[in-house]
């Protein structure tokens, strides 16, 4: 480790690769709010977060356990699960006045038609306005589960997405 006068420690979250101070600056800069979607294995998160000068805003947040509730009974790590988080996040947001976003995914790679576009794909559907490139999102057929019924060789997946969709609009219209 360097020693002397002229060392200086750099930030802790950049030292362990936690944040890209510039590509989170570049996204502050634009003024909107920040759509940001974590995944993992099992999961996707979804938030709509605003900067404040003494920390950010959480707006609106959903996570793919919570489609349970709207009667989703198979794994929520999928793509289909993802864009339901999205459509939950986006209408939650709507619903407390948000009209713009910018994407932030995080450090993890940029891949086309991934979980995290499944996501802002929802969102969008939500009713927020996000600049998204249309090739990048998945096809409406992996969206709606249309490659796991194929492979399962039974239809549940793509009823049980429309009638959770449905859920969904229908209780996030009633508040």
């Amino acid at each position: 480790m360097a020693k002397g006068p002229n060392y200086v420690v750099g930030y802790r979250r950049k030292r362990k690769g936690k944040t890209n101070y510039k590509k989170r600056l570049d996204l502050l800069k634009s003024g909107r709010s920040r759509v940001v979607i974590r995944k993992s294995n099992k999961h996707t998160t979804a938030q709509i977060v605003d900067y404040k000068d003494d920390g950010d805003i959480v707006i609106a947040s959903s996570h793919s356990s919570e489609l349970k509730k709207f009667g989703w009974s198979h794994g929520s790590g999928n793509i289909p699960a993802s864009y339901l988080t999205g459509l939950l996040c986006g209408l939650r947001a709507k619903s407390k006045g948000v009209k713009k976003a910018i994407l932030d995914v995080g450090l993890g790679p940029s891949v086309k038609g991934n979980k995290i576009y499944s996501t802002l794909g929802g969102v969008q559907e939500g009713g927020i306005e996000i600049p998204m490139d249309e090739e990048i999102a998945p096809t409406k057929e992996r969206v709606e589960g249309k490659h796991i019924s194929d492979y399962k060789k039974d239809d549940k997946i793509t009823k049980e997405f429309k009638q959770v969709k449905e859920n969904i609009m229908k209780s996030l219209s009633k508040s």
